[in-house]
C-alpha cells in the first residue's frame, strides 16, 4: 500500500486522475475497477472516481509497485488491461498466435504500446506464468517475425530453452512455414519453384530482384502452387525455401503476378478497384519438421498447425 498526502498543487485535482498521475503504469479500465472494489481510498474511506481532492486528504493506494515506475520499453506491457491474442496453440513452453494484419510484433517509430510481443507479455504476468520481478535477463519472446501488413501463425517463447530451440530449429530449417496468397492473374506454369537473388535497399525498405548474382544479393527460392482461379485473381500457396525480406511479394510481382493489395511491389489502381490496403499474404501453416533433437519440445515433433480463417480466401474464395 501507498499513501500520498495532498499538498496545494493537487488540490482541486480528481480521484482518477491524480492516481493516473502517480500510478501511470496502471490500465485506464484497472484504475476505475480499483476505485470501485475500494482499493484506491481517500482520508481511508471509499471514494468515487470523480471526487475532489483537498489540501491535507490522504491517498491509500492498494496497488501493486509495479504500476508507479515511469514507462519504459521493458515494462509498457503493464499498461494493456486486456491483452488480445488469438491463439492457435499454447502450452507450458510457447505459444502459437495468429497475428492480425495491422499489428507490428515489436515497438517501432510508429507504434510503442501496442504491438503483439506487449499484449504477450501482458496475458503472461495476469496469467501469473512470468513476472519481470523475479527474472534475472529472460522475457517472453518472439521466436519469427511478421510484416505489419501481413498475418499469421507467429512463434512465442515462455521460457529461455524454447527459445534457444526454435531459434535453433528455425535456422536449420526444421520448422516450415507456408503461406496463402493472392495474386493478379494466375501463375504459368500452376505449379512450380522460383529462383532469384534479391538485394534490399534499406532506406527504401525495398528489395529488388535479380536473376543474376549481384553484390550485397541473396538467393532467393519459392516453391508454390496454385490452388484456385476465379477471374483475374488466383490463391495460391508457397513454401519458402529461402526465407528473404518481402520474398514472396517481390518475387511474384517480378513475375508479373503481383500480390492483391501490395502497396510496395503491386498495381495500385487494381487494389484500388478491390478496396484492399493491405497485400494478402498469411503464413497459415506451421509444421514442426524436426529432423534432430529437440529437447523439452521433442513432444511437437511432427505436429502441424493451421489458421483455418484466412479473411481475404474467405472473401474471395469461400
Amino acid at each position: 500500500m501507498k499513501e500520498f498526502t495532498i499538498g496545494k498543487n493537487d488540490a482541486g485535482a480528481r480521484v482518477d486522475r491524480f492516481v493516473a498521475k502517480v500510478a501511470p503504469l496502471l490500465p485506464p479500465a484497472l484504475l476505475q475497477k480499483y476505485i470501485r472494489i475500494k482499493r484506491v481510498k481517500v482520508n481511508g474511506v471509499r471514494t468515487a472516481r470523480d471526487t475532489r481532492l483537498c489540501e491535507g486528504d490522504v491517498v491509500q493506494l492498494y496497488i501493486n509497485d509495479e504500476f508507479f515506475e515511469a514507462p519504459r520499453e521493458d515494462n509498457v506491457f503493464l499498461t494493456l488491461f486486456k491483452p488480445s491474442l488469438r491463439i492457435v496453440y499454447e502450452d507450458e513452453n510457447l505459444m502459437l498466435l495468429d497475428k492480425v494484419p495491422g499489428i507490428v510484433v515489436h515497438a517501432d517509430e510508429t507504434e510503442k504500446v501496442n504491438t503483439l510481443i506487449n499484449h504477450v507479455q501482458a496475458y503472461l504476468y495476469q496469467k501469473r506464468e512470468w513476472n519481470p520481478k523475479s527474472e534475472n535477463a529472460f522475457t517472453p519472446a518472439l521466436c519469427n517475425r511478421i510484416d505489419r501488413n501481413t498475418g499469421g501463425i507467429v512463434i512465442a517463447a515462455k521460457n529461455a530453452e524454447t527459445l534457444r530451440i526454435i531459434n535453433e530449429k528455425i535456422r536449420d530449417r526444421e520448422i516450415a512455414k507456408h503461406y496463402l496468397c493472392i495474386t493478379l492473374g494466375e501463375m504459368k506454369p500452376k505449379s512450380g519453384t522460383i529462383e532469384c537473388f534479391l538485394r534490399k535497399d534499406e532506406a527504401k525498405n525495398q528489395v529488388f530482384v535479380y536473376h543474376h548474382p549481384v553484390p550485397d544479393g541473396k538467393t532467393a527460392i519459392t516453391r508454390y502452387e496454385t490452388l484456385q482461379t476465379r477471374g483475374e485473381l488466383s490463391l495460391v500457396e508457397v513454401d519458402l525455401l529461402t526465407g528473404r525480406t518481402h520474398q514472396i511479394r517481390a518475387s511474384f510481382a517480378d513475375a508479373g503476378h503481383p500480390l492483391l493489395g501490395d502497396g510496395k511491389y503491386g498495381i495500385g489502381s487494381v487494389n484500388r478497384r478491390y478496396g484492399e490496403t493491405r497485400q494478402a499474404l498469411y503464413s497459415y501453416k506451421l509444421s514442426f519438421d524436426f529432423t534432430t533433437d529437440a529437447g523439452i519440445l521433442e513432444y511437437l515433433r511432427g505436429k502441424t498447425f493451421v489458421v483455418d480463417d484466412v479473411p481475404f480466401r474467405r472473401k474471395y474464395f469461400g
